[in-house]
C-alpha cells in the first residue's frame, strides 16, 4: 500500500470519528429537546420537513440531494427513538412499497405494523394500535387508489404528511431465467404498471391478481412455474431472483403516499393543504366553487372526483392546493369556498413532499 492512499485511509478513519462524535452529540441534545417539551409530541413532522430542506438546499455534494435526505432522516429516526416508539401501520405484509414508504419517511428505528388492508391501516390509528399509518393514494401511471379517497371523507384522521415514492417492479422467481413461467402474481396496480412489458415478454402467462405483491412472492416462492412483481425487498425477504428489474411501462412511476394521523401539521414553510368538496346540483357549480382559489392566486395541483356515497350521480371531489390552512390567504379562501359548498371537509395541511 502507497504512502498516499495510507494517507487517505486516515483522513477517513478521522472523519468517521467526528461523524461518530457529532451524531452522539445529536443524539444527546435531542434527548435534552424531549425532556424540555413535558410530555409534547416527539416527532413534529414540520420540524423534520424543514431540516431534510434546508439540508438539501445547501448540500454541497457530491453525495445527490436524496442520499442526503436519506442519511439525516436515519439519524433523526434513531434519535427520535431514543425518547418514543413510534408505531407505524402499513399495507403489509412485510416487503411491500407501503413499508418502504414509511421508511423513507420515518426511518427504520419505528415499529413498522404490517395491516392486511387499507382499512385496517386506518382502524390501527383510530383505535390507538399505532401512532401512524401510511397509505397509498395515488399512483402516476394508474391513478387514484379508491379506498383510500372513499375512507379518508368519513374517517377522524388528518393528513400530516405525505411520500413520493418512485415504484420499481421486478420480475422475480426461484430461478433466474424467463423459460417456464405460466403464470405471474401482482397486486392489480403493479400489473397494470407492467402490461406492456408482460405483454411482449410472456404474453401467454397467466396474470393472478393478488392482494399484494409480497403475497405474489410467497407464492411464487412455492411454485417453480410462476414469478411475481415486487420490489428488492421482498425478493431479498422471500428468497427469489431478480429476472428482470425495472418492467414498469413509465420510468418515472410513482406513487404517492399519505401519512394519517389523529392531528395534521403546524406550518413548515412549503406546505399543501388537503380537502374534499360537495358541490350542489347546479351548472358550472364546481368551476364556482372553486374560483376563490385563482380569484386568491392558490395554486392547485390535484383535482379527483369520487361518487358520493349519500346520493347517485353525485359526486365528492378531492383538492390539494398549495399553503396551510392556517396562512392567512389560503384560511379567507377556503371560507369562501365553505359557503359556497353543499360539503366541505379538511383533511388536513402537511409538509409538500420532495418530487
Amino acid at each position: 500500500m502507497d504512502d498516499a492512499l495510507k494517507s487517505l485511509r486516515a483522513r477517513i478513519d478521522t472523519i468517521d470519528d467526528a461523524i461518530l462524535k457529532l451524531v452522539s452529540e445529536r443524539a444527546g441534545i435531542a434527548q435534552q429537546v424531549g425532556r424540555a417539551k413535558k410530555g409534547e409530541k416527539i416527532y413534529r413532522p414540520e420540524r423534520e420537513a424543514q431540516i431534510v430542506r434546508r439540508l438539501r438546499e445547501t448540500n454541497p455534494g457530491p453525495l445527490d440531494g436524496d442520499t442526503v435526505e436519506r442519511l439525516i432522516r436515519e439519524v433523526m429516526s434513531a434519535c427520535r427513538a431514543l425518547e418514543q416508539n413510534i408505531r407505524v401501520a402499513y399495507l403489509g405484509p412485510a416487503g411491500t412499497f407501503s413499508q418502504a414508504a414509511a421508511y423513507k419517511h420515518f426511518g427504520h428505528a419505528v415499529e413498522a405494523v404490517a395491516e392486511a388492508d387499507i382499512d385496517a391501516c386506518f382502524r390501527a390509528v383510530e383505535t390507538g394500535r399505532a401512532d401512524f399509518a401510511v397509505v397509498p393514494v395515488e399512483n402516476s401511471t394508474e391513478g387514484a387508489i379508491s379506498r383510500t379517497l372513499d375512507l379518508i371523507v368519513a374517517s377522524p384522521l388528518r393528513i400530516c404528511g405525505e411520500i413520493m415514492l418512485p415504484i420499481h417492479q421486478n420480475l422475480m422467481r426461484k430461478s433466474a431465467d424467463l423459460e417456464g413461467i405460466d403464470r405471474v402474481y401482482g397486486h392489480a396496480q403493479s400489473l397494470a404498471q407492467c402490461q406492456n412489458w408482460l405483454n411482449r415478454h410472456l404474453p401467454r402467462a397467466e396474470r393472478v391478481s393478488v392482494v399484494s405483491n409480497s403475497e405474489g412472492a410467497r407464492r411464487a416462492a412455492a411454485e417453480p412455474a410462476a414469478a411475481t412483481l415486487g420490489s428488492d425487498a421482498a425478493a431479498e425477504l422471500y428468497g427469489l431472483a431478480v429476472v428482470e428489474a425495472r418492467i414498469e411501462d413509465e420510468a418515472g412511476n410513482t406513487t404517492r403516499f399519505l401519512v394519517l394521523a389523529l392531528t395534521d401539521a403546524a406550518p413548515s414553510g412549503r406546505d399543501k393543504t388537503s380537502l374534499v368538496v360537495g358541490v350542489h346540483n347546479q351548472p358550472g357549480a364546481i368551476v364556482k366553487l372553486l374560483q376563490p382559489l385563482a380569484d386568491a392566486g392558490v395554486s392547485m395541483s390535484k383535482l379527483e372526483s369520487r361518487p358520493a356515497r349519500s346520493a347517485n350521480w353525485e359526486y365528492l371531489f378531492f383538492v390539494v392546493c398549495e399553503g396551510h390552512r392556517q396562512d392567512a390567504k389560503l384560511a379567507a379562501t377556503l371560507a369562501e369556498i365553505e359557503s359556497r359548498a353543499a360539503f366541505l371537509k379538511i383533511l388536513g395541511s402537511y409538509p409538500a413532499a420532495q418530487s
